[in-house]
């Protein structure tokens, strides 16, 4: 079942900082979300996605944009970059998990390259 409704909560959230002690998400919550971002895999304990593209310009331009959305947020993914792919990957090292900082950046990297 589609729920666009919680992407759409998502894009609005800012990242904040995760206090010590903070849970990770719980993997309903996980799942929940992933099921919206097309693409988006749950594997130890980090959420990721490798994107393609034509060219080591196109792959670029989304790393950088990428790059832009991790600074407004204050939350880095790891990235490996190639010619014409970038794998994005999300975890909160500080809970040990995946946190909703991850789930929100998840969701404004998957919106770079949404349709419109």
């Amino acid at each position: 079942m589609s729920n666009p409704a919680l992407i759409a909560d998502l894009l609005k959230k800012r990242c904040s900082t995760c206090a010590p002690g903070t849970p990770p998400a719980s993997e309903s919550r996980v799942r929940d979300v992933l099921r919206e971002l097309p693409g988006w895999e749950l594997a130890d304990k980090a959420i990721g996605k490798t994107y393609k593209f034509a060219n080591y310009y196109e792959t670029m331009a989304f790393v950088n944009a990428t790059a832009w959305i991790s600074h407004r947020e204050d939350h880095h993914p790891d990235l490996e970059v190639g010619y014409n792919k970038c794998r994005v990957r999300y975890s909160t090292h500080s809970i040990g998990g995946i946190s909703e900082n991850d789930l929100i950046c998840a969701a404004k990297v998957e919106a770079l390259v949404a349709p419109a």
